[in-house]
């Protein structure tokens, strides 16, 4: 076992365990604050292996930006910021299914690679990487672009009541106020009392 195979055992540990504990914990924030260290474990497992650039766009745009983002969005709505009931869920259903997906997962790639190594590929570069997302992956970049607009719209207009509220009739208002001109003809307009 070499030092690479240690790293990538002790870094997909701790994004396996801090995947855990993004959807465990009873904490909102905490939660987004887990996926940071998730997505910084899994920025560490592409620098293992060698995909830097990878690495440091997982850095900037999942850790720097998507998470950013999302932690926005939790204070935009006025999310509970402490720990809340709301997030307590069963867990076994959920346990179950992430068993039975990873066990599914484990046998598919067992018997798809049979334990042989296979050739390193040619080492990356921006230039490839840059005709691949721009060229073969540009429509799902665009649509995941779309995506998070809409959903930092969306918190900006749940987190504003004003926004979606409908304006009340002229009529209503003016009697609210007391500017009624058929009361002010008839001088039947009500003031408050001044105490002399």
């Amino acid at each position: 076992m070499t030092v690479a195979d240690v790293l990538l055992l002790a870094l997909g540990a701790v994004a396996v365990g801090s995947g855990a504990l993004v959807v465990t914990s009873s904490h909102l924030v905490r939660s987004g604050l887990y996926l940071v260290v998730s997505l910084g474990a899994i920025a560490g497992l592409y620098l293992v292996l060698g995909a830097e650039l990878v690495a440091w766009v997982q850095v900037l745009v999942y850790v720097g930006a998507v998470v950013v983002l999302l932690l926005f969005a939790v204070m935009l709505t006025r999310a509970p910021i402490g720990p809340s009931t709301d997030l307590d869920r069963p867990a076994l259903p959920a346990a179950v299914i992430g068993a039975g997906v990873g066990l599914g997962l484990t046998a598919l790639f067992a018997d798809a690679f049979r334990w042989t190594r296979l050739p390193d590929p040619e080492p990356g570069t921006a230039e490839r990487l840059g005709e691949q997302i721009f060229g073969a992956w540009v429509l799902p970049f665009e649509v995941l672009s779309i995506l998070l607009l809409s959903a930092l719209v969306g918190a900006i207009i749940l987190s504003r009541p004003d926004l979606g509220a409908r304006p009340a009739p002229a009529e209503e208002t003016r009697d609210e106020i007391g500017d009624d001109p058929a009361d002010a003809a008839e001088g039947n307009t009500e003031q408050d009392e001044v105490p002399a």
